[in-house]
């Protein structure tokens, strides 16, 4: 089983979303790491079917999903980032009626159904109205409609935002169970998300597919580059200024800044392991911001 995107581009008027957008997935989870408008949910929406691309085609199995488009919606599981749901309906029923719309007869979907909200979790709360469901429940409820189909891909946008920190954990735990037989692609700007559950990471910026790799492999790029240094407050806010600052904390002896530069910001500092969060600094810094580097305090 493949999935694979050639030369994807898509354009708004004179703006352009996407540019040639090329990559090739196989089983497994993959992280879409991108900051808000970096066009992750149009990419989505083209891999779905749900918008046409101007150019590139979209293939699964070494054939343009438009060739096969019945036989790939029924191998395609899609959470989009504003989950729709009926507040009054019970987990079940909302179930149920997503299976009547992708043709399960009653007797299998009933079944199916109740399968599946067990594995996600919810199944002692399966005829609860979903409007009393927690953010991280109407998630999974979310996770297990995209499965009633079985389907061999998963689109996941944005699938954890507003859960808090145990929700999140649960919800990377269950991914987890489930890519063993699956491509699943979910986009997300919480990079700890995607540190711990992805196999593979994707940067898409403007538009442009950027790198990709292991965590481990895209951290290296920034090797030697993360610096560490306890400095005074005034001293702080100056290197706020001029230099890329992934974390800042207070200590009893002043400010440690956590700074992503090439050179060493200050005769202080010391070299400190990089982490998926610097490197996504280093690429979504502000306005694309180049830092002064030039000289250390």
């Amino acid at each position: 089983m493949n999935l694979r995107l050639e030369k994807i581009s898509k354009s708004y008027g004179s703006v352009h979303v996407l540019k040639e957008i090329t990559f090739g997935l196989k089983p497994g989870i993959y992280g879409l790491l991108g900051a808000n408008g970096s066009g992750k949910t149009t990419l989505f929406r083209i891999i779905c079917g749900l918008l046409q691309a101007d150019n590139g085609q979209v293939l699964f199995n070494n054939q343009d999903i438009k060739e096969q488009a019945e036989n790939f919606r029924s191998v395609l599981g899609f959470l989009p980032q504003d989950f729709n749901y009926y507040p009054d309906f019970s987990g079940l029923k909302f179930m149920l009626y997503i299976a009547a719309l992708k043709g399960l007869n009653s007797r299998a979907a009933k079944k199916r159904c109740i399968e599946l909200l067990d594995f996600v979790g919810l199944g002692d709360v399966k005829n609860k109205k979903i409007r009393q469901y927690s953010g991280g429940m109407k998630q999974r409820l979310g996770i297990a409609q995209t499965l009633i189909n079985d389907p061999e891909i998963m689109i996941l946008d944005e699938p954890t935002v507003g859960l808090d920190p145990k929700e999140r954990v649960r919800f990377r735990k269950l991914l987890s169970n489930l890519s063993r037989d699956r491509i699943i692609i979910l986009s997300t700007h919480i990079v700890s998300d995607v540190e711990s559950v992805a196999d593979e990471i994707l940067i898409l910026k403007d538009g442009i597919l950027q790198t990709r790799g292991t965590a481990y492999d895209l951290v290296s790029e920034i090797k030697g580059q993360v610096w560490e240094c306890l400095v005074s407050p005034n001293e702080a806010d100056k290197l706020e200024n001029r230099f890329l600052i992934s974390n800042r904390r207070n200590d009893s002896g002043g400010v440690i800044l956590k700074i992503v530069s090439t050179q060493r910001p200050t005769p202080t500092a010391n070299q400190v392991p990089p982490t998926l969060e610097d490197l996504y600094l280093y690429y979504f810094r502000e306005g694309g911001q180049d830092y002064d580097e030039t000289n250390t305090i």
